[in-house]
């Protein structure tokens, strides 16, 4: 199980600082949540952390290894996937296809049947449906997708950012559930999102960003409680 630690983390874009501060830990298998409207600094917290918009100040670090501003490569070589945001997939490619890029750092054919396997037992409609298009699939089934592209590469820590996005309802309960299942097997899980109370009751742990700076942390089921933070933040 693997953990990451920011610490005192400034972002900018020209100059102009988006993340200020910002110190969070995402424990090993667990799943801490980042709560916050639409240009928080959520995303870019992502991309800090997967070395896209290196930080200009503070230590981001796996397992206590300095990661800060490396190359987005060695970042995924260190354990950590990504889920991003908006889902994007290679429409004009199979579902079988979009899942093997999630292991393009790994040669063992053996493994790779092993984990797409797995995939499909985590999502029995994609195997249904291996050889269909990605961009004839609905939005979650995409999203399926997406999140067994990001398991493909056998990550110790998966990042997610915004898994609720444009999904139904009822698809936004099934990846949450799947979300849970991934923390189950001693998956440590970083969800980054809008939807609170979904979240929350999903999350170990959690935090509040609102424009670039942490405004409150605690148990999800802490922040869950707390009137005043929901008030403010979460309307």
């Amino acid at each position: 199980m693997s953990s990451i630690k920011i610490e005192n983390v400034f972002t900018a874009y020209d100059k102009a600082d988006v993340l200020m501060d910002v110190s969070l830990n995402v424990e090993a298998g667990k799943i801490t949540c980042l709560l916050g409207s639409n240009g928080a600094g959520k995303s870019t917290l992502i991309r800090s952390i997967l070395g896209l918009t290196p930080p200009r100040e503070g230590r981001i670090s796996v397992d206590g290894k300095d990661i800060t501003g490396a190359a987005t490569h060695k970042v995924i070589a260190e354990g950590i996937a990504c889920i991003p945001e908006g889902r994007r997939m290679f429409p004009k490619m199979t579902v079988t296809e979009n899942l093997r890029l999630g292991a393009f750092q790994v040669s063992d054919e053996a493994l790779i049947r092993q984990r797409m396997d797995h995939v499909f037992d985590t999502f029995p409609r994609l195997a249904e449906r291996r050889d269909q298009l990605a961009g004839t699939m609905s939005g979650g089934e995409q999203a399926m997708v997406s999140i067994g592209r990001g398991l493909m590469g056998g990550p110790r820590i998966l990042l997610i950012d915004e898994p609720s996005l444009g999904l139904s309802p009822l698809y936004v309960k099934e990846n949450f559930k799947i979300i849970e299942s991934i923390r189950d097997t001693g998956i440590t899980v970083f969800l980054v999102e809008q939807n609170v109370r979904q979240t929350l009751a999903i999350s170990d742990y959690g935090y509040v960003l609102s424009g670039g700076k942490l405004v409150a942390q605690g148990s999800a089921e802490d922040l869950k409680n707390d009137k005043e933070v929901y008030a403010a933040y979460f309307g």
